[in-house]
């Protein structure tokens, strides 16, 4: 994505608020875009030992490459082309080697993604300011004010709250604005050693179907790493989930994965140390409004889908990207807000979000779908 030479909407400064996966990417393509962004990110430091594994799918890893991140994102990410489905009995049923014309799927610990996006925005010039939690936004004519619960404010003549799920910028620009829905699944990871005597083929990801489901593929050190889910309709809170000590988790799991192949010898083979309690699985329904003003959502904000998608990440890089692309190319903010929220990539985040509402109970890096690569705002 290149600067043409104009600042189109007439923005020359973006407050960008969350730091996680769509913020560092929206200021790039907005750095490219020849207007400045400040991240804004209410953690006091960049998110590490946030959750667990993720995967980009080619699309994120397209949008990566129009803001010139991909070669730090592959520094850190794992290659997994490859498919084998099975059933809980340990029969193969299929298997895929993946798309020859396409890049692999990357898998990636999330807290290290969060980093190598982070330390690429420095390296380029973007500002990050943390300790920077919002609680409420106002505009002028001209511009819109964000304040900070620390008593600190920013001006910019946008803000895009890329805030994630639990969006404060969603409720700022309607506070109608729906809520995340629970999946009825919490999701949790881990590393099982490697003598566990579990096989998987190099390069491949595995998922075993049964009563309970498990996915799995080895890491570069060798040891394997699973994700997996426990259905329930009665999720704990967040406070009471961290309460839970992980043994406790772990017993669950391994009662739910009795006979499970290789479900029960993964998790013989996994300590309380090993284990990622990642918890509830959860999607954004339908965000009415995506833009109001001067401010606008991106990412989880405003179109998080269910984990199963594995379009989470992929398609929040993809939005920060197209948005840039429709404030570079359209002459105000509300004719650029408008394409970007438009018919297209609606449709998009709504195609994946159906998709990945009917595979209940697979977790966030599964998918390797290949979506679509913006070129243009609105292409």
């Amino acid at each position: 994505m290149s600067n043409n030479g104009s600042h189109g909407a007439g923005v020359r400064t973006a407050l960008v608020i969350g730091g996680g996966v769509a913020g560092p990417v929206a200021a790039l393509a907005l750095r490219r875009a020849g207007i400045t962004a400040t991240v804004h990110e209410a953690y006091p430091t960049a998110a590490d030992g946030v959750g667990a594994w993720l995967g980009l799918a080619p699309n994120g890893l397209a949008g990566l490459a129009a803001v010139g991140a991909d070669a730090a994102v592959r520094a850190i990410g794992q290659p997994v082309p490859g498919v084998v489905m099975a059933d809980g009995a340990g029969n193969r049923l299929a298997g895929f080697g993946g798309f020859p014309e396409l890049p692999a799927t990357l898998t990636m610990p999330r807290d290290r993604l969060f980093r190598a996006l982070t330390d690429h925005a420095v390296a380029e010039g973007v500002r990050f300011a943390y300790g920077k939690r919002l609680v409420a936004a106002e505009e002028t004519p001209d511009g819109v004010t964000a304040h900070f619960a620390d008593g600190t404010s920013a001006t910019g003549d946008i803000l895009i709250g890329a805030d994630g799920i639990r969006s404060t910028v969603r409720t700022v620009i309607d506070p109608q604005a729906p809520a995340p829905e629970y999946g009825g699944v919490l999701s949790f990871g881990g590393y099982a050693t490697a003598d566990s005597g579990v096989e998987a083929e190099p390069g491949a990801m595995h998922f075993a179907f049964g009563r309970a489901f498990m996915g799995y593929w080895r890491g570069p050190d060798r040891r394997l790493i699973w994700f997996a889910g426990l259905p329930t309709d009665t999720p704990p809170g967040l406070t009471e989930l961290a309460q839970v000590p992980a043994a406790e988790w772990l017993t669950k799991l391994r009662e739910l994965y009795a006979g499970h192949v290789p479900g029960e010898q993964l998790l013989r083979h996994t300590g309380p140390d090993e284990l990622m309690v990642v918890g509830r699985m959860e999607r954004m329904p339908s965000v009415p409004h995506w833009h109001r003003g001067r401010m606008v959502l991106v990412g989880d904000a405003v179109h998080a889908p269910s984990s199963s998608s594995g379009q989470g990440a992929s398609l929040a890089i993809e939005s920060a990207v197209e948005l840039a692309r429709c404030l570079r190319d359209l002459p105000t903010p509300h004719e650029a807000f408008a394409a970007y929220s438009g018919p297209g990539r609606r449709g998009v985040a709504a195609a994946v979000a159906a998709r990945g509402a009917g595979h209940r109970g697979l977790p966030s890096f599964v998918g390797a779908g290949a979506g679509r690569r913006v070129r243009r705002c609105g292409g």
